[in-house]
């Protein structure tokens, strides 16, 4: 068996993960602000990342679940958010920074705290960022949230090199239809010029679903040769 934390674990690419992940036998450890009735996976932890002086704590919780004869351990660091969308210098400080706290900050806290937690296990060990094309390419509007992905990609970068017993991953997953492309929708071409093109994605039906992503990155973390990927991915260079 193999055990899965996954943060942001009750709706979108968490919550497919959850589901494909659990439908393999595998252990899946979900947190999130909130559950609804039915969550696939095997425990629920409610916690707002946003408290990242609790973080380690939580996460020593989940690692009392985990049973000794799990033979890989991962971490999925997935909850994020696109807000606040608008040009840099009408964004409110509180907004940056939960932008920031959410992308980058309780990913990083996450990550510290799965290692501390590993430092003495001898099984296989993986640390799997959800990023974006955005922490990759500039877009209007965006600048709080391509910040914190750009600083998530290269926090991985350097995790990766630290730490030569955890694989670690930073994956775009592309364009999928999620709350999150719902809120770029309900923005407008003012705060994010980019906005006809998001809407045309959801019209024209190019929007992957959750389920098709969640299953190409369970593939992506099957492959044979996972251990041996550059540490800055695209979901859509493995299709």
């Amino acid at each position: 068996m193999e055990t899965y934390i996954i943060t942001g674990a009750s709706k979108g690419i968490g919550l497919a993960l959850s589901g494909v992940l659990a439908r393999k036998g595998h252990q899946v450890l979900g947190i999130a602000r909130t559950f609804q009735g039915g969550w696939p996976g095997n425990k629920p932890f409610e916690f707002d990342l946003l408290n990242t002086d609790e973080i380690p704590a939580l996460i020593k919780r989940t690692f009392s679940e985990i049973p000794a004869d799990t033979k890989k351990v991962v971490l999925i660091n997935n909850a994020g958010t696109v807000a606040p969308i608008g040009f840099a210098g009408k964004n409110r400080a509180e907004d940056i920074n939960r932008s920031v706290t959410l992308n980058l900050t309780a990913p990083m806290v996450t990550t510290a705290a799965f290692i501390q937690e590993t430092a003495n296990i001898s099984i296989e060990k993986a640390i799997i960022n959800i990023s974006s094309g955005a922490g990759r390419n500039a877009y209007e509007g965006w600048s709080a949230y391509c910040a914190g992905k750009a600083g998530l990609d290269h926090f991985s970068s350097v995790v990766e090199k630290e730490y030569e017993d955890i694989k670690v991953i930073s994956v775009a997953p592309g364009i999928i239809d999620t709350d999150m492309q719902a809120q770029i929708r309900s923005s407008s071409d003012t705060d994010f010029p980019l906005l006809a093109y998001f809407k045309d994605y959801k019209a024209k039906g190019r929007l992957s679903t959750p389920d098709e992503t969640a299953e190409k990155l369970v593939q992506l973390m099957e492959r044979t040769d996972f251990r041996e990927l550059n540490t800055i991915a695209d979901i859509r260079d493995f299709d």
